[in-house]
């Protein structure tokens, strides 16, 4: 399907233009196996101007479409992504490397993502109603979004985006990570059937063509998700033009301990916690602060969780976690617990690059760590948890706090103890006795360095609208009238 077919697109590379190899397909490996199994068409700058186009023009028409018959479009998109979850968990699996059980079940979320936020409301508000003036206010679409979604949950998390901008009157163009476009371009295909010519499209290419894509002068909004730097250069792009901007940034997310707590209890919880998706998730624990009477305890109970962990292909069964994304990402984890380890950390269970192909790297448990240290400044997103002693929980939070992120905090142990500490971490989430417990009816979004606006519910659906006021002046004749 090339650039100027109708309703959602997969770029396809040119025929002959000069340069075209940079915009030619693109490998895509199976981080398991460190192989390509397939390679992804890419899109010229010629042919994201044709979809950015199409989706311009489509957009009036699709703003104007009453809201309810935009609900049931919603509908008929998660009806056909359920009809294809298990060939595309499968090739979710292959690209991005989680078993496939969790693969299946980021497919179906991401279905039902849409028949959630099918169900919010949009509605006009009367704000005054007076004999003189009727003032109301409707939210309405933005125009074009791009959306740019990352690799550890390529499917959830660009529905998380297409969903709400559609249901807002706005037309979308996604662009996957080039790590994990070929989940993305499958589903395409698959909402093609569901949803009107132009309204969403799929574009494949690498950071070039995201930066084409968010100073383009049909994007109206931009929603990001991933790294703080490229959230940065998203920014200050959009800035000259002043589109809106919706990031969702790094998270390095900590758990506070608090003294008394049970640690069996909570070592299993943080462990498994800290290691979903293998360590790639934003709201994952990134690092754990534990009182130092239990300090040891807890490190070595997490460690014996590390030792025992299955790491495989996510297409075995028995797999629990799979590998990281891409070499570069396994080599960056790698290289931060080595450097720890040279600055006098001690490594518990993992810590080595296993002597097999794919981007394995095993979960690791690492105590001793210098104050300061990236390992627990920087967020790794990998299966690595830095566990740190405190002698304060004030103290602890404190020392969290000191790095520029403020995704979430969690804080365990007793439940009152840790209500009274709640207001203390800047974050935009602080969760009891639980972490990364996200919900599609609960606001999603980072303080500081962590990113900018909100996702989930109607507070995300919000993002994707702005604020139009309709001011009636009503003269004596319609008083008299009404």
């Amino acid at each position: 399907m090339n650039a100027h077919a109708t309703g959602p697109v997969t770029c396809a590379p040119p025929a002959e233009p000069a340069g075209a190899e940079r915009y030619g397909p693109s490998p895509v490996e199976n981080p398991a196996l460190g192989e390509v199994f397939a390679h992804a068409p890419g899109c010229t700058p010629e042919q994201l101007d044709a979809v950015l186009d199409d989706a311009a023009r489509a957009h009036p028409g699709w703003a104007a479409t009453p809201l309810d018959v935009r609900r049931e479009h919603l509908l008929a998109c998660h009806h056909a992504l359920l009809a294809v979850v298990d060939p595309m968990a499968e090739l979710l699996t292959r690209e991005q490397g989680k078993p496939l059980r969790h693969a299946r079940a980021e497919v179906r979320l991401a279905a039902d993502w849409f028949a959630h936020t099918a169900r919010l409301d949009l509605s006009p508000q009367q704000l005054v109603d007076e004999p003189a003036a009727r003032v109301a206010l409707e939210r309405v679409p933005h125009g074009v979004v791009a959306a740019i979604a990352p690799s550890n949950y390529p499917v959830l998390l660009a529905v998380c985006k297409i969903a709400p901008a559609l249901l807002a009157g706005n037309t979308v163009v996604l662009k996957p990570s080039p790590d994990t476009p070929m989940s993305s371009l499958m589903m395409g295909d698959t909402l093609g059937k569901a949803l009107p010519a132009g309204t969403f499209a799929v574009v494949g290419g690498g950071t070039e063509l995201g930066a084409r894509l968010t100073v383009h002068p049909a994007v109206r909004l931009v929603s990001f998700t991933g790294s703080v730097d490229t959230g940065r250069a998203i920014a200050r792009q959009a800035a000259a033009d002043l589109k809106r901007i919706v990031l969702e940034l790094g998270g390095n997310d900590p758990a506070v301990v608090l003294p008394g707590a049970d640690v069996d209890a909570v070592a299993r919880d943080l462990f498994t916690r800290a290691m979903t998706n293998s360590g790639q998730f934003c709201a994952a624990v990134k690092r754990v602060y534990a009182h130092r009477t239990q300090y040891h305890r807890l490190a070595a109970a997490m460690a014996d969780l590390a030792s025992a962990a299955v790491v495989g292909d996510g297409l075995d069964p028995a797999t629990e976690y799979g590998p990281l994304v891409s070499r570069a990402q396994r080599d960056r984890v790698a290289g931060m617990v080595d450097e720890a380890v040279r600055s006098g950390a001690r490594v518990l269970a993992g810590g080595r690059v296993p002597d097999r192909p794919g981007h394995f790297y095993p979960p690791t448990v690492v105590t001793g760590l210098p104050a300061g240290h990236r390992l627990e400044e920087e967020e790794q997103f990998g299966p690595v948890l830095p566990v740190i002693p405190y002698d304060e929980p004030e103290e602890a939070i404190d020392r969290a706090d000191a790095s520029p992120y403020g995704l979430g905090c969690s804080l365990w142990g007793d439940a009152d103890r840790a209500r009274a500490l709640a207001g203390r971490p800047r974050c935009g989430t602080v969760w009891i006795n639980t972490h990364g417990d996200l919900r599609h009816d609960v606001p999603f979004g980072g303080h500081r360095h962590s990113g900018i606006g909100v996702e989930y519910g109607p507070w995300g659906l919000h993002e994707y609208t702005q604020l139009k006021v309709h001011h009636i002046a009503l003269r004596q004749a319609d008083r008299e009238m009404s």
